[in-house]
């Protein structure tokens, strides 16, 4: 018994679909955090440390300023390290690294092959969120970075690559979020500075 025909627009919208697929994934891909998220927070982290020593220094904390400052500084290469993740999907499977610094100090990152993913499970964070995780077979999970370029991309290589549908995944937070942010540590910034210039001249 034959299987009845499709209409010949739709079969070869279908086919352009499946070539396009293909192509995309015979190719490797590399998504990156997004530049307004990494500005954003590495902004907001600078607003809000910035000032310490400044003001450890001008009220005579017991803290000495310089272990503040190095304090500022170590916080800051370890979010700058954070922030370096890239995910790496090509047609074996999806990869989450970091750059060779970073995972001889501290994140290894993690492999998936397309084969071992069994599901991606929502679940919901603290503050009302959903984030997804990806399951292999042995039931182990795997965070979905969801604060990458190109996120709707990925989910569609891998909704072609592994078959589990994502048209409800969305990312974790939209851009105008990240830039309300970024005009809020802006003005921080602001309040830093006179902060500072106000601590310099009590010195």
């Amino acid at each position: 018994m034959s299987s009845p025909k499709l209409p010949v627009d739709q079969e070869v919208s279908r086919a352009k679909e499946s070539a396009q697929s293909g192509l995309e994934l015979s190719e490797q891909r590399v998504f990156r955090l997004s530049p307004l998220i990494r500005l954003t927070l590495l902004a907001l982290y600078v607003a809000l440390t910035l000032p310490l020593p400044f003001l450890a220094q001008a009220t005579e904390a017991p803290v000495p300023p310089a272990v503040l400052l190095v304090g500022v500084v170590v916080g800051l290469i370890a979010l700058y390290a954070a922030l370096s993740e890239r995910v790496i999907v090509d047609a074996q499977g999806i990869q989450v690294a970091y750059p060779g610094w970073v995972r001889w100090l501290w994140r290894k990152g993690w492999y998936l092959a397309w084969s071992d993913i069994e599901a991606l499970k929502p679940r919901s964070t603290g503050q009302g969120g959903i984030v997804y995780y990806f399951l292999n077979h042995a039931g182990a999970a795997y965070l979905l970075p969801m604060r990458v370029a190109g996120f709707a991309e990925l989910v569609r290589l891998v909704q072609a690559k592994t078959g589990i549908d994502t048209r409800d995944v969305r990312p974790l937070a939209q851009p105008w979020m990240y830039l309300f942010l970024l005009g809020l540590t802006v003005m921080l910034l602001a309040v830093d500075a006179w902060t500072i210039a106000v601590a310099a001249n009590q010195l």
